[in-house]
């Protein structure tokens, strides 16, 4: 082979990675469409945010603060947590890759439940280290017993999803800390709560209460769901000293947008509203959770903005009738369809499709 038909030699470890899948968006023509399908924030920004990024606009000429200065101050008041034990990213997702960087490469094992979050797999092979998944139980929570067991000395990391993306399911409080006793200090337990502001049951903990007096522990948080912040990457990490900094080393230099970090602030600022829209999206959950229930389905008790319905060889017809009908949801073929809490109207769509292809299906 001459040297002009060569190419670049990559990394072995890309080979066979499945591509992150985003949810498909509303059609552009046809019926009134709705976007049922990335678990976002169907309100507009809230009160402040608007006007803060109107303002930073002005200025990205410049580079952001690349320690994001204001945003950490706020959030370790917020949170009632020490700076040095902040981190920020890219959304969690972004975070959730470096603390990949920072503990396993080849030989070593990432532990997560399945089916999780999708980029679970994706980013650990991309660090080259070896997937070790989990499946859940038949109630689609987290088989903690089984994860505790599949330990081993290769074992880095650990990612706990809760509540479980795409499941909406939650850990009780006892399950996670006895969970957390049988893992080895030195093995690093990712809590990641990207829906935590829609869990109302007490019995499922906080993760940064748990994270406090646990140096193995970190809490992942992001700003895309039920801050409203999807469009503009930015998510966080609480953990101890050591872990935090080794983030704050591996972040991609000025990765979070100046936009980004005074929507975040404005955000924390308009808690209020925050609350509000929250509760919204939650007494819709509770709606569309009935309902669904009425018609028949089994529905996985949900603590996120999204309800999970398991169809097998049926999901991805569900989710054809539902486009037709003029809504998309996230299908993961085989296995069921993930459906995000949106505006009412687009809720009621999504019931009546259910309800037909139920009927039609008895």
């Amino acid at each position: 082979m001459s040297e002009s038909e060569k190419t670049p030699r990559l990394r072995g470890a890309l080979d066979g990675i499945p591509t992150y899948k985003p949810g498909r968006p509303a059609a552009a023509d046809g019926p009134v469409s709705y976007k049922l399908s990335s678990n976002e924030n169907p309100y507009p920004p809230l009160p402040g945010v608007l006007e803060s990024v109107t303002g930073a606009a002005a200025s990205f000429n410049r580079y952001p603060d690349m320690a994001c200065s204001t945003l950490m101050a706020a959030l370790a008041e917020r949170f009632g947590v020490p700076p040095e034990h902040l981190a920020t990213g890219t959304g969690s997702v972004g975070v959730a890759q470096q603390l990949l960087q920072v503990t396993a490469g080849p030989g070593d094992e990432v532990i997560y439940a399945w089916r999780s979050f999708e980029a679970y797999p994706i980013i650990t092979r991309i660090s080259g280290a070896t997937p070790v998944t989990v499946p859940l139980t038949e109630g689609e929570e987290h088989d903690l017993d089984a994860m505790a067991d599949a330990v081993t000395e290769r074992t880095r990391l650990i990612f706990v999803c809760n509540p479980n993306n795409p499941t909406g399911v939650a850990i009780p409080r006892e399950d996670l800390e006895r969970f957390l006793d049988r893992v080895p200090g030195d093995v690093l337990v990712v809590l990641d709560e990207a829906y935590r502001e829609f869990v109302r049951d007490e019995r499922v903990v906080d993760g940064i209460e748990l994270y406090r007096d646990r140096p193995n522990v970190c809490v992942l948080r992001t700003f895309s769901k039920a801050y409203g912040l999807a469009g503009l990457r930015v998510g966080f990490a609480v953990a101890h000293e050591p872990v935090a900094a080794a983030l704050r080393k591996t972040a991609v230099p000025f990765g979070v947008s100046q936009l980004a970090q005074e929507a975040a602030v404005a955000s924390l600022r308009s808690e209020d509203a925050l609350l509000e829209r929250v509760e919204a999206l939650v007494g819709e959950r509770t709606r569309v959770t009935r309902e669904l229930e009425a018609q028949g389905w089994t529905v996985p008790v949900s603590h996120a903005n999204f309800v999970w319905l398991r169809l097998g060889e049926r999901t991805d017809g569900f989710a054809a009738a539902c486009e037709e009908a003029g809504v998309t949801v996230r299908p993961f073929t085989g296995e069921g369809v993930r459906v995000s809490v949106g505006e009412t109207e687009a809720n009621d769509i999504f019931l009546q499709t259910a309800a037909a292809f139920r009927k039609n299906e008895l």
